[in-house]
């Protein structure tokens, strides 16, 4: 604190906007931190001074991070700590308060009253308290026990590890799958309330899953997705995707009435960037399964046009999961058919090979290579093969050979460039601006 108010001083100087000062003014204005204010470790003012048991007094912050390390001595005495606990050293602080208000007319601020932070046995308590409750089927009282934890949360970032490291996913999902089927108004602002908690737990363990995974659970998140506040449909969409994340409950998910229409429609219909892209990771997860009939409705729906319409004008994340999830519905024959009929298809698909990403081109191609690969079933007229020479794709994808790519995505170039190759008589076009980024070798 007090060396950037320096080096500040010390810069205004340099360019002019203060008059140097004689050298007894500097050693009037020469201000000194009282060696007990600076924490051993950081050697900044202390703004949160805590004492170990080896009698050592240290800032917080600096404490942790030393015994996140995975130490377990006092950094001055190098003595093995008891104990891990940190005393607040209130004594210390007040004095560091009145001197920061002694000093106020150089710049100093005075350090603000610090939280105590939360305890892994008070966690315990609340968590073992909302059980209880839960298990009495008392659901405000379970409500309230959350928003002490979320208002715990909110306070600092350190709350919000020791909240997560103690099992509060477990518990909170366990209280979800326990309201989930009560229609009533205070359990559904429980549910609300345990949906904007959970976020922080992400990835849930297994247990966790398994209650939030059950029937009645996502039922209430999909019912949540279609109405209500925006951070209530995107704490639902979050939690769904956790759920999904490992495989667990996909097809159990898909077969729930309004499940992917609720998907669909938050693509359509947009309501925030973190909503949308995990709706896109969500719909990737069902079409990437060995179920073609979860591709097929997709494809029924008119995602394929939503997506390949997306695709003109998004931000790479949206960009990847979107490619991603029309790879998925290409491998079924709904999916290409529709892919033939949006006349945007082929050329959006080529003009994404190496302009987004590794993983984009590589969905790209394989997109391509899913149309193209059925294109001897269509007419002259109607090729798609000639559509995409048209667009460039026949010397980006030399290029990715040149580049080099993953062996999966190499055999793949290969064929179509294959495939393309006995098109080629018939039209080809190279979009030069996909190359005036490279570098000539002559």
């Amino acid at each position: 604190m007090i060396s950037t108010w320096r080096e500040r001083k010390a810069r205004r100087r340099a360019c002019g906007q203060i008059p140097s000062l004689n050298n007894i003014s500097e050693q009037k204005m020469e201000i000194r931190i009282p060696r007990h204010f600076l924490c051993p470790i950081s050697l900044d003012l202390m703004k949160d001074p805590v004492t170990l048991s080896t009698g050592i007094t240290y800032d917080r912050e600096s404490i942790e991070k030393w015994m996140e390390a995975g130490n377990f001595t006092c950094p001055v005495t190098m003595q093995v700590l008891r104990n891990m606990e940190q005393i607040p050293n209130h004594t210390i602080r007040r004095m560091i308060q009145d001197w920061c208000v002694d000093n106020r007319s150089y710049g100093i601020e005075r350090i603000p009253t610090p939280r105590i932070p939360i305890s892994s046995v008070q966690v315990f308590e609340i968590l073992s308290s909302i059980t209880s409750a839960a298990q009495r089927g008392n659901h405000f009282e379970c409500m309230e026990l959350v928003k002490k934890i979320k208002n715990f949360g909110r306070e600092c970032e350190r709350n919000r590890r020791t909240i997560v490291s103690n099992g509060t996913g477990s518990v909170l999902s366990a209280t979800f799958h326990k309201f989930a089927s009560v229609k009533e108004n205070g359990a559904e602002e429980l549910l609300e309330e345990i949906l904007e908690v959970l976020p922080w737990t992400c990835p849930l363990d297994t247990e966790g899953k398994s209650y939030l995974g059950s029937s009645e659970s996502l039922c209430r998140m999909v019912s949540f997705t279609t109405s209500g506040s925006i951070s209530r449909r995107r704490n639902a969409v979050l939690a769904i995707k956790d759920v999904l994340s490992s495989g667990y409950r996909r097809k159990d998910f898909a077969e729930i009435d309004g499940a992917i229409a609720a998907l669909f429609n938050l693509v359509k219909v947009p309501i925030c960037s973190t909503t949308t892209k995990s709706s896109l990771v969500i719909i990737y997860y069902l079409v990437t399964s060995n179920d073609e009939k979860i591709k097929a409705r997709f494809a029924d729906m008119g995602l394929v046009s939503l997506l390949v319409e997306l695709l003109v004008e998004s931000d790479r994340s949206i960009c990847e999961k979107a490619l991603g999830v029309l790879d998925g519905i290409f491998s079924v024959k709904e999916g290409i058919e529709k892919g033939y009929d949006h006349v945007l298809t082929i050329p959006v698909l080529v003009k994404k090979l190496l302009r987004i990403s590794d993983l984009a081109t590589e969905f790209s191609v394989s997109a391509l290579w899913r149309l193209c690969k059925n294109d001897e079933n269509r007419d002259e007229e109607r090729s798609v093969l000639v559509e995409a020479l048209q667009a460039g794709a026949f010397q980006k994808l030399l290029l990715m050979l040149q580049v080099g790519c993953t062996e999966r995505t190499k055999v793949k170039v290969t064929e179509l460039m294959k495939l393309m190759n006995n098109k080629r008589n018939r039209a080809e076009c190279i979009e030069s601006m996909d190359f005036k980024q490279l570098g000539r070798p002559f």
